[in-house]
């Protein structure tokens, strides 16, 4: 014989109880026992009907009435018309009782225990009772059975004790006597010695139907809910778990007591002695494997079968030095959370004695801590102990698996994963069995955990990165056509899964928790919101993900003010926006401290020479040991375009127009022909070489006239060039006639440098630089004669989007 169990969602409705007449009219081969929970929403709904009923607010009587709709529709829907007066009748009768009761409430202003439980289990009794009238008018051998007439408990109620002999000898007596097929009993509910209804706690019908198999010895208890087992986490924070198909008792235990509300915590105990196999099945989706729960086979298997989580808990904290070696510290404050009825989910105690610390329920804190504090009233007073420290808005998280204690270094992998996503640990507690370990977090981070964690034990080392992209102009457009052509090979290769999930331009963002579809991502953002740089900040933490990462593609001294406060969040950093390097040298130190306190890498290898490997080179040149001694370098892609193509056959400006087109200079081409850009790049360098230096201490060599350089607009700008091409073509000259040509060359040595137009002769190693190229001659310890050089193209929207995109990888590989 099977007990099936059906949860509210699987009898929310007429179609779903449909569905559940048909799974049961597969199954019913042989007897079956049958357990409904209340329809979808009645217990929730009778609950708040009784406590404004208590409050004598009126709106009690249009909860009842919504409530007794429920119930006539899902009749109607059911039945014919010829078939309903009965039904109809039953049910009206039982809610006029119910009604009663509630008006009861009201009139005497409280709500009593025993009210409440009778008041309750009308949902059962109710939807157990249509289903059944439901299941013989369509032909299935079934009969109705009032759990309370089997089910024996203690009178506590809202969670009385079952008294198992009592009930088991009731359910062999009633099973000897009966011919039906199908027994239909509602869950949840059940009936002290005396006769008084009482109930089994909030998910009930799972234990209802537990103890109905373990007292009848079923051959299986199959659980019918809206998911197709037990997953590996949370799916709905988890959108990569998946079913387990088969986990031992001990393991569903942990699961469920951590919060996986697949199953209720107590089912397990009635069938776990008797060994008597439990089966999760999906209502809505029946040819689904599900989850098998059956005794430990030790036969190998995963290591952690799953993660769980349990949120709004309370961390209670005592402490100070009356506690090291006194005898009955534990005792006392234990006994005084027992006393308030008050349940421990966690504990943890120093080994020193000086503190213990317990997770509790957040709505028990108050009281349970005012309990506290009067019992060591005498120790607190006397300075002995600490009045207990109460900390809130926290969630426990655990590994659970049977075969964790034969794996080494679980825990410091564990610990190690939510160190790296900034998930701050305020407790930990692992079992001597070894079969958990559970970490009490910020409410806020359970997300960003989970997914981590599952990541890092579930996935096959898929690292997922989630990026936020500020501009997408040029270099922004380029990066994300990049990153939707090699989607598939980072997965495949890199085991890198990289989603934007931010994009915002000056004007709109747009946010997508699923990632923006890299196709169609104009679209998107053409239709987001406004833009709003405190509002992009605050939705990234807001989502809290891992891996999360700023990838800023402006030049906008906003932007990158605010890099810090990103840091801080542990958000990493990619940029090609050189401002926040070469801003005041105390500033810079701060953001490389913020990136190393916070774990939050800054990286902005595109602030010189686009896509080249310059910055990463230096670091490790200085890693390894090495000191630079003198730079030598060409840095503006720009300014090496223009003065390549540069002569006596072709206009200044037009070559400048012609580069500015090409997406060689900024925005602002007075940036690049100024030399503040490389200033700013020098500066980067010499910083990350090692020395101090503000770029107030840069020497610019400027050629461009002084009314060039005031001009407020590009149109102005432009219009100074043509202007003052005489000047222009006279740099050319001097240079032509000296058989040398201009290249701005930056350079820094004996901790000063300076940047400025010079004449290259021929056999220089800038003398052949084409193009928009750059060049880098790094002079060290190492480097004495011969420098490192590095060269290659420096500027370009695709070179420079590549080196963002080969900077979101090297944040991957971390």
């Amino acid at each position: 014989m099977r007990v099936l169990k059906f949860g509210g969602t699987s009898v929310a409705n007429a179609e779903n109880i449909k569905r559940v007449k048909s799974i049961v009219a597969n199954t019913a081969t042989d007897k079956v026992l049958v357990v409904v929970s209340a329809f979808g929403g009645i217990t929730d709904l009778l609950i708040e009907t009784l406590e404004l009923a208590s409050k004598n607010d009126s709106k009690y009587k249009e909860l009842f009435s919504t409530l007794e709709k429920k119930h006539f529709e899902t009749v109607k829907k059911l039945f014919p018309p010829k078939e309903q007066s009965a039904i109809l009748g039953k049910v009206k009768t039982d809610l006029n009782a119910l009604e009663s009761m509630v008006e009861g409430a009201a009139m005497i202003g409280e709500i009593t225990p025993s009210l409440s439980d009778k008041v309750v289990s009308h949902g059962e009794l109710l939807s157990s009772f249509i289903i059944a009238e439901y299941f013989k008018r369509e032909g299935l051998d079934a009969v109705f059975k009032d759990s309370r007439e089997l089910i024996v408990t203690d009178e506590t109620n809202g969670r009385a004790a079952v008294f198992f002999d009592e009930t088991q000898k009731n359910c062999k007596d009633f099973l000897d006597g009966m011919e039906q097929r199908v027994v239909m009993l509602p869950g949840f509910i059940a009936a002290s010695k005396s006769g008084k209804t009482t109930t089994l706690g909030r998910g009930g019908s799972d234990y209802t139907a537990a103890i109905l198999a373990g007292a009848i010895e079923a051959e299986a208890l199959e659980i019918w809910t809206d998911v197709s087992g037990m997953f590996t986490a949370n799916p709905k924070l988890v959108k990569q778990a998946k079913c387990i198909e088969h986990i031992s008792f001990e393991e569903a235990m942990e699961l469920s007591h951590f919060g996986a509300k697949v199953l209720y915590a107590p089912t397990i105990q009635p069938v776990l002695g008797k060994g008597i196999p439990i089966h999760i099945k999906n209502t809505f989706a029946p040819e689904d494997a599900g989850t098998l729960i059956s005794k430990n086979q030790n036969n190998g298997g995963k290591t952690v079968k799953g993660i769980s989580h349990v949120e709004n808990i309370t961390l209670l904290s005592l402490e100070g030095p009356g506690m090291v070696g006194i005898p009955g510290i534990s005792k006392r404050f234990f006994e005084t959370l027992f006393l308030e009825n008050i349940s421990v989910v966690l504990i943890t105690q120093a080994s020193s004695e000086h503190s213990i610390c317990v997770g509790i329920a957040d709505n028990d804190a108050e009281r349970a801590a005012k309990a506290v504090d009067d019992a060591f009233e005498l120790e607190i007073n006397t300075k002995r102990i600490k009045p207990v420290i109460v900390e809130s808005d926290l969630a426990i998280i655990a590994l659970v698996g049977d075969n964790m204690k034969n794996h080494q270094g679980l825990s410091g992998k564990m610990f190690s994963a939510l160190g790296k996503n900034n998930v701050n640990i305020r407790a930990i507690a692992q079992g001597a069995s070894e079969r958990n370990v559970s970490a009490v977090i910020a409410k806020e981070d359970v997300k960003k955990a989970l997914n981590t964690l599952h990541e890092e034990f579930f996935e096959e080392q898929v690292k997922q990165l989630n990026l936020f992209v500020i501009g997408v102009g040029n270099v922004g457009s380029r990066l994300l056509a990049q990153l939707q052509k090699q989607g598939k090979y980072l997965k495949k290769e890199l085991r890198l899964n990289v989603r934007v999930i931010g994009l915002s331009n000056s004007r709109t963002m747009v946010f997508n928790e699923d990632g923006v579809d890299l196709k169609n991502w104009q679209q998107s953002i053409s239709e987001g919101q406004k833009a709003d740089r405190d509002l992009f900040l605050e939705t990234i933490k807001k989502l809290n993900y891992r891996n999360s990462i700023l990838v800023d593609n402006t030049a906008s001294e906003e932007v990158a003010n605010s890099y810090g406060s990103y840091l801080k969040e542990s958000i990493s950093i990619v940029t090609c926006n050189k401002i926040a390097c070469s801003s005041g040298y105390g500033h810079y130190g701060e953001l490389k401290r913020l990136s190393k306190e916070f774990n939050a890498p800054f990286l902005f290898e595109t602030n010189v020479g686009a896509g080249l490997p310059i910055i990463d080179t230096l670091k490790h040149l200085i890693a390894s040991g090495d000191r630079v001694n003198k730079i030598q370098a060409v840095l503006s892609g720009s300014l090496n375009f223009v003065f390549n193509n540069f002569n006596n056959a072709i206009t200044f400006h037009d070559v400048v127009k012609q580069a500015q087109e090409s997406g060689y200079t900024e925005p602002d081409p007075k940036i690049d022909l100024s030399g503040i850009d490389v200033m700013r790049k020098i500066l980067i360098l010499a910083r990350e070489s090692g020395y101090q230096l503000e770029i107030d201490d840069i020497e610019n060599e400027s050629f461009l006239p002084q009314e060039s350089l005031k001009t407020a607009s590009n149109d102005d700008f432009f219009a100074s060039l043509i202007k003052y091409e005489a000047h222009f073509q006279k740099i050319f000259e001097e240079a032509a006639s000296k058989k040398c040509r201009l290249k701005y060359v930056a350079q820094f040595e004996n901790g000063k440098a300076k940047v400025g137009l010079q004449h290259v002769p021929e056999g220089h190693d800038f003398y052949n630089l084409e193009g928009s190229d750059n060049i880098v001659l790094f002079y060290t310890d190492r480097y004495i004669e011969q420098p490192l050089i590095i060269k290659g193209a420096g500027a370009g929207a695709d070179v420079t989007a590549s080196g963002i995109f080969a900077d979101i990888v090297r944040i991957g590989n971390f």
